[in-house]
């Protein structure tokens, strides 16, 4: 493979590294809202109103911002009814061959979140509950962390193609 492309995967593989071991200790932050919300209505008795949105927000953070560390360390799940049998290069081959509709699905995805997070930016969107927070945080890490997956897919390409063609990218 070309110096670029090899630049490419190295850098897109350190990026979603650090942004995946972040989003990682998300949870002990959604930990200590649900357990705050918990001990305020059990121990003071007052429920609080915010704490259920912000842990869904906090967990779509989570998930989102995690998804292309866990792509990037083979961990989501796979239907393997006959990839286990295959070669590596014949693996190599059918990963390159897939990830190409997933990159058209990320592509889409990316193009329908950066709509999105611009309109809800533009018109100071919020969300329709007591609480009303503004929804362009959360709009924002979603579109980043779908503009982080493809570029995770485009390195998983490559590296497939390099491996399909005995010479893998370290």
């Amino acid at each position: 493979m070309p110096k670029p492309i090899r630049a490419f995967v190295r850098v897109v593989d350190a990026i979603n590294r650090v942004v995946g071991r972040f989003a990682m200790y998300l949870l002990f932050v959604l930990a200590a809202i649900l357990l705050y919300s918990t001990l305020s209505r059990v121990i003071i008795g007052t429920p609080v109103n915010w704490s259920l949105e912000m842990s869904q927000f906090v967990l779509s953070a989570y998930y989102l911002l995690g998804g292309a560390y866990t792509m990037q360390n083979d961990g989501h799940v796979r239907m393997d009814l006959f990839y286990s049998k295959l070669t590596p290069q014949k693996r190599a081959v059918t990963d390159a061959f897939t990830i190409l509709f997933v990159l058209f699905y990320l592509g889409v995805l990316l193009m329908g979140g950066l709509s999105s997070t611009a309109y809800s930016i533009e018109y100071g969107q919020k969300n329709y509950t007591s609480w009303a927070p503004p929804l362009w945080p959360i709009k924002v890490i979603m579109t980043l962390g779908i503009f982080l997956m493809l570029l995770q897919a485009i390195s998983s390409f490559f590296k497939d193609v390099a491996m399909a063609r005995g010479k893998p990218i370290a």
